[in-house]
């Protein structure tokens, strides 16, 4: 379990309370509205629809909205023409990241990641540079909670197509391949287990450990200020953070 999937899952909880909603959900539409246009607005033949369809429905973004994120995408209503842009860098420390952004004016936002990475003590990195470290993963969460253990939900999950089960301390995670993403969540969801998240994630093949709160800050807060930023849907790193120096950065 790296201090990268500690750090998104404090920030998960932290951001309920304090990240605007209305932030996270332009974010969420602009994935629903980029699938539909890519794959079709059907949901049975287009898996990336259905998954950012999902991930917007767990946040709680209403259905009408959600509709009208797949016509702009499908071409039934007007809409801004948005596109995939990955950038990769270095944190302080050497610490690897990936930045995945949806955006409708590249060298905008292009200039806007880089400068973050300069003023921030960090660099930007040549495509291919980072990304060979990471490998693309469906991760399905599961709170602990009566009724679920760790062997039975690997037996559930494994005949669903997973590849592993995880304990991070709050719940499993179950790792499969991009494609059983779906089929993991629907068979787990089945047996009456709650999925606290299921979604797509870049893990790291290797961790960059940060042992002291001086390196953490620095380096979190390159990843927050990047997180921050309306273009980024996503930012994946290699950091290993442990819970007693995470813990001194949180007060």
């Amino acid at each position: 379990m790296s201090g990268h999937s500690k750090w998104a899952t404090t920030k998960h909880k932290k951001g309920a309370l304090d990240k605007a909603r209305g932030k996270l959900f332009a974010k969420l539409i602009r994935q629903v509205e980029v699938a539909a246009r890519e794959g079709g607005g059907d949901l049975d033949a287009n898996p990336t629809l259905r998954t950012m369809f999902q991930k917007a429905r767990d946040a709680s973004v209403p259905l009408d909205t959600i509709e009208r994120a797949i016509k702009r995408g499908t071409g039934e209503l007007e809409g801004v023409r948005y596109e995939h842009v990955t950038y990769e860098g270095y944190a302080p420390c050497g610490v690897a990241v990936i930045v995945e952004c949806l955006t409708d004016n590249r060298n905008r936002t292009g200039a806007d990641i880089r400068s973050i990475f300069t003023k921030n003590g960090g660099s930007i990195a040549e495509p291919g540079a980072v990304s060979w470290q990471f490998e693309r993963k469906a991760i399905v969460v599961v709170p602990h909670g009566p009724g679920v253990n760790e062997d039975d939900l690997m037996l559930v999950a494994a005949e669903a197509g997973a590849e592993d089960v995880r304990d991070n301390g709050d719940g499993w995670e179950v790792v499969a391949p991009p494609a059983q993403l779906a089929a993991v969540r629907s068979a787990i969801e089945a047996q009456g287990w709650a999925v606290s998240s299921a979604d797509l994630a870049m893990v790291p093949s290797q961790s960059v450990p940060i042992d002291n709160e001086p390196d953490a800050r620095k380096v979190l807060r390159v990843i927050d200020i990047l997180d921050d930023h309306d273009d980024v849907q996503s930012v994946w790193s290699n950091f290993d953070i442990p819970d007693s120096v995470m813990e001194m950065v949180e007060v």
